[in-house]
């Protein structure tokens, strides 16, 4: 299954993304990178590292972010990171968290879920 990490200058809003995920797709390999190290609000390059690492498979990972320095701090990890098959998307990171979790729980590949998860960026919600 493709990885998803969560990235979010808040951990708690992290770990609430990955809470409402797992609530659809309990088996996805999702998992939170967000806030300092000390649960102060910030991006860490060392959790997303970490996160990003801990879902690694051949199958690759998935990785999203709320805004703002999580996006620039996610790039610099990525561009350090020697693994193939890690990509960012921008999306609605609750919506798209979800239709990821759902999707990756049902085989589909990262370049499936790559194109799913961009269209969740026009989902009406009613």
């Amino acid at each position: 299954m493709v990885g998803i990490v969560i990235v979010s200058h808040s951990q708690k809003l992290a770990e609430g993304v990955v809470e409402v995920s797992k609530m659809m797709a309990e088996n996805a390999p999702i998992i939170a990178a967000g806030g300092l190290e000390d649960g102060s609000l910030g991006t860490s390059y060392d959790k997303i590292l970490a996160a990003v690492e801990a879902v690694y498979s051949s199958d690759g990972v998935i990785v999203l972010m709320d805004m703002g320095s999580a996006v620039i701090t996610t790039e610099m990890v990525l561009e350090d990171l020697d693994k193939p098959n890690v990509k960012m998307i921008d999306c609605p990171l609750v919506e798209g968290a979800v239709l990821a979790a759902v999707e990756s729980a049902g085989g589909r590949s990262l370049d499936e879920l790559s194109e799913l998860i961009k269209d969740s960026r026009t989902a009406n919600k009613f």
